[in-house]
């Protein structure tokens, strides 16, 4: 399953010069976690984050107890590219899904921005990874079935999916049929594993 199987497109964007607070209203409203910062040719130059927004911005209450640092003397940044996350992590279009959760984990990130060449194509939200574990057995078993339909021709294979377990069951006479019918079905988002199931001769598969 590659990044562009599941990213989020269009994606809503802040440039450099915008304001923080009208990038927090841009969080605050829709839900999102950062915002790609991105040139007018929508290259990517940073992200903003949650983090970012809030560093530095809430002054101490003055009643407080609990804090003793005095007040800054100066007014916090006012705009995004002062404040923004630089350079952003991206990852191509192509990337292997498991790579980003694998870089969404490690370090922490709720965001990744999507990119071919240095373009903004979209965004992968841990959102849209977990959604991907929502899809119903029925739909994933229709789109496996679609591809090895491609791959092989009508009739010739079963498919089976639990809690998206895949089971296809072929002959498999030839390796390489069976290794080309895994990586279809691996594949398809939702799928969480692949079993081959290899009948016996004269039983049916």
């Amino acid at each position: 399953m590659r990044v562009q199987d599941i990213m989020t497109r269009p994606v809503t964007t802040v440039r450099p010069e915008t304001t923080v607070r009208e990038a927090a209203t841009l969080l605050a409203v829709n839900g999102f976690t950062a915002l790609p910062v991105v040139t007018d040719e929508d290259e990517v130059v940073g992200i903003l984050t949650e983090m970012d927004v809030m560093r530095n911005r809430i002054q101490r209450d003055p009643r407080s107890q609990l804090l003793r640092e005095p007040s800054p003397d100066q007014p916090p940044p006012a705009t995004v590219g002062d404040v923004m996350s630089s350079p952003a992590l991206t990852m191509p279009r192509w990337a292997d899904v498991a790579e980003i959760v694998k870089v969404m984990i490690d370090r922490g990130v709720r965001s990744i921005p999507v990119t071919d060449g240095a373009r903004l194509v979209g965004i992968v939200t841990r959102r849209d990874v977990v959604r991907t574990l929502t899809r119903d057995d029925a739909t994933i078993e229709a789109d496996v079935r679609h591809r090895l339909e491609i791959y092989g021709g009508f009739d010739r294979w079963s498919v089976r999916v639990r809690q998206g377990v895949v089971t296809i069951g072929d002959v498999f006479d030839d390796p390489t049929d069976e290794h080309v019918a895994r990586v279809l079905a691996q594949a398809v988002p939702g799928v969480t594993h692949v079993e081959i199931h290899r009948p016996q001769v004269g039983q049916q598969a």
